[in-house]
């Protein structure tokens, strides 16, 4: 696990100043300039997978509504105080430096979801006393993520959590009951502004008029070949390709590094999802189980869907590539929940030297040391 994503963030430096030289160039005069940003936040990231795996992930347990708290004030403030980009008010700044809440509000939502798990057990298969309150974290996160907006955040965020409360053993009626009510909603906020009508039109065609990014994506794609055409000799990140250090910085690993690249990028993604799940099967708790999976599957199904839309295999979204896009707030904030997750697999029997704790609930009866808990 920890080779994988020390791997990725290193191949991020020479992929993501590839990507933005042009653009940095054009717009800073200096080639170099996003580099040095990527490389601050790549440090920032490895600082905080240490500080993450150093922490006992069960102090985290008591904190984790306070921790979604927090991020629903962040989204609050945001909304309100938010700077504006590209028509959306998805980031707090301060002088030249940003935070993007939502990331921080995904793994605190899914961290308390964890909690809300262990401690409640067979209680969340109650609509009344275990469902509703947990859903109503769960809508609050959303809603406000969505109204920012930002679509692609908001769903993937409420489908990370349902898939959650399904692992936690949340009745299926319930939630085949949410859908029903929520699908409708969902549906007419993405067919609400013209921007999101286009992409989902342009998907749907398979047409080029609308999907110019897309286009460009896959046409990188087809430079690259089998094996690339070298690192640095990419001609769409010369302004063909928008955004190609960020949410399209895999089709510039695929025109770079070809066929076999991309390849060994996607691997890197599945040693996390192999290593992830084996964690959490032997992780010692409940807690632990579930925040190895919520944390395995919030990273992987980002890397997939990313992957998938710069192939055109799905619909145009606005995620990034974890530990590969340029980005402080996704690096930095993947980076400490895989710190949480090297931190349980320290406390498993994986390991020949591993400290032995005690089991600590069960699924049926829940964790009942923290009392109640909301």
């Amino acid at each position: 696990m920890l080779i994988a994503v020390l791997t990725l963030m290193l191949l991020s430096l020479g992929v993501v100043y590839s990507a933005s030289a042009s653009y940095a160039f054009a717009k800073y005069g200096e080639s170099e300039r996003m580099l040095t940003s990527h490389a601050v936040k790549v440090l920032l990231g490895m600082l905080g997978l240490f500080i993450g795996s150093r922490i006992d992930y069960h102090k985290l347990q008591g904190l984790t509504k306070w921790g979604v708290l927090a991020a629903v004030g962040f989204l609050f403030v945001t909304l309100v105080m938010g700077g504006e980009t590209k028509g959306a008010t998805r980031w707090l700044r301060y002088s030249s430096i940003g935070f993007q809440p939502s990331e921080f509000a995904k793994y605190a939502l899914l961290f308390h979801l964890c909690t809300l798990i262990a401690v409640k057990g067979d209680l969340i298969r109650n609509f009344k006393r275990g469902f509703i309150p947990t859903m109503i974290w769960i809508g609050l996160v959303t809603f406000l993520v969505m109204l920012q907006p930002n679509f692609s955040m908001g769903g993937m965020i409420f489908l990370l959590s349902i898939v959650m409360m399904f692992i936690g053993r949340a009745k299926f009626s319930h939630l085949a009951i949410t859908f029903a009510v929520l699908v409708p909603i969902i549906l007419l906020y993405l067919l609400s502004a013209e921007y999101r009508r286009t992409r989902i039109m342009a998907f749907l065609s398979g047409g080029t008029k609308h999907g110019y990014q897309v286009s460009q994506g896959i046409l990188g794609f087809g430079n690259g070949g089998i094996f690339g055409v070298g690192p640095g000799e990419s001609k769409q990140r010369d302004f063909f390709l928008p955004e190609s250090y960020g949410d399209f910085v895999f089709s510039i690993v695929g025109e770079e590094y070809g066929f076999v690249g991309a390849t060994f990028f996607l691997l890197l993604f599945l040693t996390i999802v192999v290593r992830g799940f084996k964690i959490a099967r032997f992780a010692r708790d409940i807690f632990g189980r579930n925040l190895a999976i919520a944390v395995t599957a919030a990273i992987t199904f980002y890397a997939l869907i990313n992957a998938g839309v710069t192939l055109g295999i799905l619909p145009t979204t606005g995620l990034p590539m974890p530990f590969v896009s340029y980005g402080g707030s996704s690096m930095v904030f993947s980076a400490c929940a895989v710190g949480v997750l090297l931190n349980i697999s320290s406390q498993t029997d994986l390991h020949p030297r591993a400290r032995q704790v005690p089991v600590v609930g069960s699924v049926s009866a829940g964790e009942p040391n923290l009392g109640k808990v909301y």
